[in-house]
């Protein structure tokens, strides 16, 4: 058998990063920048007012300080205003926030140093100057590097995009992932199975561990065993996607029969890893783009596992993600574990936290038995036992792999 490693290695080495693309920034959260957005403009792009207030020459109300000063009110500038204004020596504006300062003046007296009055205005505190006031360009300058390549853009980003006036930025776009499903057997979900059938499982819960790594899915959900139609579809996929993943392509006559099928589309590894569940898969690059594709067990459980330790990693790693893998952490057992001697392996738990001191506390959940998909929706890890650990105890300490979900 292959170690996990060595098979994660294969995998990871095949990783294709798309192209980059250009997006509307609405479009492009969550994915990486590809380009150095640099501002052609100053942010903010005029003085401003930062509160509502008096826009006034800070050495006239310096005095202040010590005595109230009264100011004669010459206007007011909203918000929004185009229209030029030129302040005098001694004398008051009354701005709102966002509002352009008029010329002369320096600093803006809070409404609340001063008694408000709409015609001649009472300053009871003075200001030292550029007080309350967004200079322009003290937040970006122009010719400023305002999102790096290589930033994942947030929320933030967006909106610093959108400051500097850019509607679309170039990215890395997510890798398109095909699901598809070989067997006979199976129906979907909105028929009722008859004798020897099951539902469509696998296209369902593998799409959404797809588009939860951040992969643009297309579900093509069931194909018949078919060899002929199978390589059909697969040949079809592999020219629009980045990675095509095949359940219920290992395994029994059925296969064998998957195999054959897409034998002559390019290499593919059918091995067993060291690994539980999941240990009977296969790996290869398909098509005349050498397209990463996968075979994944029928079983939704060992499915899911399979895909979570080698699947996830590779859309990961053509997002462009520095670190690929989920987070791990150690915690402690509350209740016994065992695992197949000679195979790493991959258990359902759930991750808690010690009142106490803090620390990450581990409930297994269910048995080791692969077939169990109820155990797995309940687990927010899984726990990672060493190929050479067939039982841990009680109190013990484990590496768990956190599945945290996204939204």
């Amino acid at each position: 058998m292959r170690s996990v490693d060595e098979q994660l290695t294969r995998v990871l080495g095949a990783a294709v990063r798309p192209s980059p693309v250009r997006v509307a920034i609405s479009e492009a959260q969550g994915l990486l920048c590809a380009e150095e957005v640099v501002a052609e403009r100053a942010l903010p792009g005029f003085d401003q007012a930062a509160v509502d207030g008096y826009a006034v020459r800070s050495v006239d109300v310096q005095p202040a300080t010590d005595s109230p000063v009264a100011l004669p009110v010459v206007g007011e500038i909203p918000a929004g205003s185009r229209q030029p204004r030129r302040l005098q020596p001694g004398q008051a504006v009354r701005v709102y926030t966002g509002a352009p300062l008029p010329t002369l003046a320096d600093a803006v007296v809070p409404l609340g140093y001063t008694d408000s009055h709409p015609a001649k205005v009472t300053v009871t505190m003075s200001v030292p100057s550029a007080a309350f006031v967004r200079r322009t360009g003290e937040d970006v300058q122009t010719g400023d590097v305002a999102v790096r390549g290589g930033t994942v853009i947030g929320s933030a980003q967006v909106g610093l995009l959108a400051a500097v006036g850019r509607d679309k930025v170039l990215v890395h776009p997510k890798p398109r992932v095909s699901i598809i499903c070989v067997g006979d057997e199976l129906v979907d979900i909105d028929r009722t199975p008859g004798p020897g059938q099951v539902y469509d499982v696998n296209s369902y819960a593998l799409a959404a561990a797809a588009r939860d790594a951040g992969a643009e899915v297309s579900r093509v959900g069931i194909v018949p065993g078919d060899p002929r139609r199978l390589r059909e579809v697969v040949e079809g996929r592999l020219l629009l996607s980045e990675i095509v993943v095949v359940a219920g392509g290992v395994g029994g006559t059925g296969g064998d029969e998957v195999r054959a099928a897409l034998a002559d589309l390019g290499e593919l590894d059918t091995t067993r890893v060291a690994m539980h569940p999941g240990s009977a898969q296969g790996f290869g690059r398909l098509g005349p783009d050498a397209v990463p594709t996968f075979l994944l067990p029928s079983n939704p459980m060992s499915a899911l596992v399979v895909f979570e330790v080698f699947v996830r990693p590779l859309i990961r790693t053509a997002l462009g993600k520095a670190n690929p893998y989920r987070r791990m952490v150690t915690a402690r057992l509350l209740s016994p574990l065992t695992s197949t001697k000679g195979r790493r392996g991959f258990l359902r738990g759930q991750l808690l936290r010690d009142s106490g001191n803090d620390d990450f506390l581990l409930q297994p959940l269910g048995t080791s038995g692969s077939h169990l998909l109820a155990s797995l929706a309940e687990a927010n890890c899984l726990a990672v036992v060493d190929e050479d650990v067939t039982d841990v105890s009680v109190g013990e300490e484990i590496q768990v792999c956190f599945l945290a979900q996204r939204g």
